[in-house]
């Protein structure tokens, strides 16, 4: 496979210029590429997906009658981040997590962004996944979003941009590291010249963030991952997860309050647990605080949380952050605790709850993109060119009915990167999103992140729901040795360690 025949089209390519030259970040990679033998990288592409199958590399799809259990689709070809654009994404995403922190914070007690009149009562009154249960709640070390994963998009003139927040039980991370491992026996010469940055460390760095988080004065904090079960979406991540942390991962079966604490279940007995890492939903927490009818939780806990007995991660109630009539106000959010302008600008956003804006939207639908509050997974969107006259009228209709609930952006042409298609590359439309760790002491970004990319011709919609896949995220540590595109050859095995470097 060659180049040669790639058009890059109207669109921000993220490895060739306009030009059709490779970008200074991307030579080395391409030069490989261009030196492989016919057949070469398809069949490192079906190698690829054949050790994700047997990794168990999988996904669930709610209410997918053809089986829940699907193999999510990953892409050969990288993205490539350069060092010197990673510095500053990496302190723009620093940024934004230090001011939601004290926004989520300030929310949930005194309100004095709402008293100063930066953000009207009504929008956090209204906030859905705003919980009145964490009113004078202080998590452990003031920290509320722990574990944040930012999606990120490019548009066609190269300016970077966030497009939402995910702040509650972000997932994927387990792809990003899998990915990894794949790609490092795939191209391990590339991994050696080009110096890329590693991501095999974060599941060490969340353990060492978790244990920072424990109630003071515990010497060795026990730390267990909390599952919804194995029907959830995520189910391979929780389970990949707590093995590769070396913690337990529980369902609320295992765990029980008594006497003030939270205890596991164990074939010694009751253990005292520490800090839960849980990838359950507010509503379903605690079935003394939140849903009554929920099976999922463990009844009390919100109590002991209460009492600073056990850490929470995240803290409950940080969907606040999540709204996407909140994320319109981040800039401002900046501003007013930090008293700096935002780094990463957000995409230019309507307020449907605004009568202007209302009006300007149900005009524009066919040219919109319109996305309800507190959905994800790219379910209750309307995406205005890929739609038909029906879906706009129904969307009009539910604006109508419920105008808080949507917000409305241009559709953006995302930035594109070559893809593996019926034996050619072809260019697909991709996102970004990083993982921050946010502990007592530090901010960490993970370098990379997970690359989701959309796999039908001209579709926007990454999300694995919506048939989208992944690509491996490659950031750069030192852009003046990239550039100078160290000389490789292609290893005809297409497997080796790759080094200690990624």
């Amino acid at each position: 496979m060659r180049f040669e025949h790639y058009q890059t089209g109207p669109f921000f390519d993220e490895m060739f210029e306009a030009g059709g030259a490779p970008r200074a970040a991307a030579r080395a990679l391409v030069q490989l590429i261009e030196t492989m033998t016919d057949g070469e990288l398809l069949r490192r592409q079906q190698s690829a997906e054949r050790a994700l199958l047997h990794m168990g590399i999988t996904f669930n799809v709610y209410g997918d009658s053809a089986g829940t259990e699907r193999i999510f689709p990953f892409d050969l070809v990288p993205r490539i981040v350069s060092a010197v654009e990673w510095n500053g994404i990496e302190q723009g995403l620093k940024q934004r997590i230090r001011a939601l922190n004290l926004f989520i914070d300030d929310i949930y007690h005194e309100q004095k962004i709402v008293k100063d009149g930066v953000i009207p009562a009504e929008i956090i009154r209204t906030a859905s996944s705003f919980r009145k249960q964490c009113i004078d709640m202080n998590p452990p070390g003031g920290v509320w979003c722990h574990i944040t994963g930012t999606d990120l998009v490019r548009d066609r003139d190269g300016q970077i941009y966030v497009l939402e927040d995910n702040l509650r039980c972000p997932s994927g991370v387990s792809y990003v590291l899998q990915n990894r491992v794949v790609m490092k026996r795939t191209f391990p010469q590339v991994f050696e010249s080009s110096r890329i940055r590693p991501v095999d460390d974060y599941p060490s760095r969340l353990r060492d963030m978790l244990e920072s988080v424990a109630p003071e004065g515990i010497e060795w904090p026990r730390v267990v991952v909390l599952t919804p079960g194995i029907h959830n979406s995520a189910y391979f991540e929780h389970s990949f997860l707590a093995q590769q942390m070396g913690v337990e991962l529980v369902d609320g079966r295992d765990l029980v309050v008594s006497d003030g604490f939270v205890w596991m279940r164990t074939t010694k007995g009751f253990e005292r647990v520490d800090v839960i890492y849980r990838r359950i939903d507010d509503d379903f927490l605690d079935p003394k605080t939140f849903r009554a009818d929920s099976v999922l939780g463990v009844t009390g806990l919100m109590d002991v949380y209460r009492a600073g007995r056990v850490a929470l991660v995240n803290a409950p109630g940080t969907g606040v952050a999540d709204d996407k009539v909140v994320y319109a106000y981040v800039p401002k959010i900046v501003k007013y605790y930090l008293g700096e302008d935002i780094l990463i600008p957000n995409v230019p956003t309507l307020m449907c709850e605004w009568e202007s804006d209302r009006k300007e939207v149900l005009a524009r639908l066919p040219e919109l993109v319109v996305k309800a509050a507190n959905e994800s997974g790219g379910y209750g969107m309307l995406v205005g060119p890929a739609s038909t006259k029906d879906e706009q009228a129904e969307f009009a209709g539910r604006i109508e009915a419920n105008p808080r609930n949507y917000i409305a952006q241009p559709t953006l042409s995302l930035s594109r990167v070559p893809t593996i298609v019926d034996g050619a590359f072809k260019g697909r439309h991709v996102d970004l999103r990083p993982y921050i760790l946010y502990g007592r002491d530090n901010i960490f970004v993970l370098p990379g992140g997970l690359t989701r990319v959309a796999l039908k011709e001209g579709s926007l919609v990454v999300n694995s729901s919506q048939g989208g896949g992944s690509k491996d995220t490659w950031v750069l540590a030192d852009d003046s040795r990239s550039a100078a595109g160290t000389p490789v050859t292609p290893d005809p095995s297409g497997s080796g360690s790759g080094g200690s470097q990624s």
